[in-house]
């Protein structure tokens, strides 16, 4: 698949998780505290909800990067240098970010 597709493909799912967010963090009668998110974060639907809003931050903001990149002139002799430096970057942070919100366990 081409970058410029998983970007809009991410771009549609940030779209769908950004609406959720907003929704159920920022507005009314959803309102809610730093109590209701530490109850919430010890339910697994919205720690699932969490991982996979991470993950496509993360895929949207490495394909754009990259993108970007790949359009400099003087850095497309190295695409595949920083392809794999993308993935590295986007497997670490998905892991460290996913082991963070897995650990969390509200006191009991």
């Amino acid at each position: 698949m081409r970058v410029f597709q998983i970007q809009r493909i991410s771009a549609i799912a940030l779209l769908v998780f950004l609406t959720i967010h907003m929704t159920v963090v920022h507005y009314l009668p959803f309102h809610i505290d730093f109590g209701r998110i530490i109850d919430r974060m010890g339910q697994p639907l919205w720690k699932a909800i969490d991982i996979a809003f991470l993950f496509f931050v993360l895929l949207h903001a490495i394909s754009g990067s990259y993108a970007v990149l790949i359009d400099l002139g003087g850095v497309a002799r190295m695409k595949r240098t920083l392809a794999a430096s993308a993935i590295l970057l986007a497997i670490v942070g998905f892991v460290y970010g996913t082991l963070t919100i897995l650990a969390f366990q509200p006191p009991v």
